[in-house]
């Protein structure tokens, strides 16, 4: 029987691309049982544990998102990998250690793929998490969130507590971070496209432009973070992705960027830029187990969206 207690449910990170997805999401299709709290940074301090306790108790949840991370691309990964270890390390500590303290019913934490080894069989599935050192470009922000599954593990044994974590794959879509030194690879190249467009300029992509990622629209992330924090009641992560026959070249996605902004100028590939791991095929054969109908929004379509928001929103978007 579906547990009908109301749910206070606090997003850290909530300002985020994959806050306001959910908030998106949840905005609608209302529950009455559900009460949302979106946090950002200004609210709270969560690398404190004082400032994240003073926040819980504020707002007094009964189950907690927590997104809120220090993210960046690969080139700002490889500059400060050691920053990212220690901010990340330290947001997750507070957020899980006080979500135990305050008796939490549920917290789902958000993971990446990048976590994964960097050398591995594809595709990866959720039981490979551990089996070697993630790949070097951003192994401090991928350790930190490996510890958030070991941490979930061991909370639940000795605490009883009901912590989770999904694995999503590249996501994108509206309130992104499009800054073009720090932002992940498709934001950067909407704002690039949007600036090449602008300014009657070529369009130069980082790399070669071979390697491969998934893609996942925030806007199906959201739906698919609602149903894990509503049905999901397993330990393990699940990994939240489109199917491995999704996966497209960074080449592919630059040329939907380009059809998204209807870009008519020449393409670029600076070579000697590094094309970070080539590819982290991601197995969703679990999370169709438990979905088997659910529909994902068709990429050229949920890039063009993205492409139309950019523009609407260039003025306070994140850039």
């Amino acid at each position: 029987m579906a547990n009908t207690s109301q749910k206070r449910i606090l997003v850290t990170g909530g300002s985020g691309l994959v806050g306001q997805g959910i908030r998106t999401v949840a905005e609608k299709d209302p529950r009455a049982d559900e009460e949302f709290i979106f946090l950002s940074s200004k609210d709270a301090d969560l690398t404190d544990r004082n400032a994240t306790k003073v926040a819980f108790e504020k707002y007094k949840p009964t189950h907690v998102i927590h997104l809120a991370a220090k993210v960046g691309g690969l080139y700002g990964n490889m500059r400060a990998n050691l920053q990212f270890f220690r901010i990340n390390m330290a947001i997750n500590e507070n957020v899980l250690s006080v979500s135990k303290e305050l008796g939490v019913k549920k917290v789902v934490s958000c993971l990446s793929t990048c976590i994964f080894p960097d050398k591995t069989t594809y595709p990866i599935d959720e039981k490979m998490i551990h089996n070697g050192p993630p790949h070097t470009s951003n192994y401090g922000y991928s350790y930190a969130k490996r510890m958030i599954d070991v941490m979930n593990t061991g909370y639940n044994q000795q605490y009883g507590t009901n912590f989770t974590a999904v694995v999503p794959t590249n996501v994108f879509g509206p309130f992104d971070n499009f800054n073009l030194e720090e932002g992940h690879v498709l934001p950067g190249l909407i704002h690039k496209v949007y600036k090449c467009k602008e300014n009657n300029t070529p369009l130069t992509v980082w790399g070669t432009g071979r390697a491969r990622r998934q893609f996942i629209y925030s806007l199906d992330l959201g739906r698919l973070f609602l149903w894990v924090l509503r049905e999901y009641e397993e330990t393990e992560p699940i990994i939240l992705s489109v199917g491995e026959e999704e996966e497209i070249s960074i080449k592919e996605a630059a040329e939907l960027v380009v059809k998204g902004f209807d870009f008519k100028g020449e393409l670029i590939y600076d070579t000697t830029r590094s094309d970070g791991q080539y590819k982290k095929t991601a197995s969703n054969e679990k999370l169709r187990k438990y979905l088997p109908e659910f529909k994902f929004t068709p990429i050229d379509q949920a890039i063009r969206e993205t492409c139309q928001w950019f523009s609407s929103n260039y003025e306070t978007a994140r850039v």
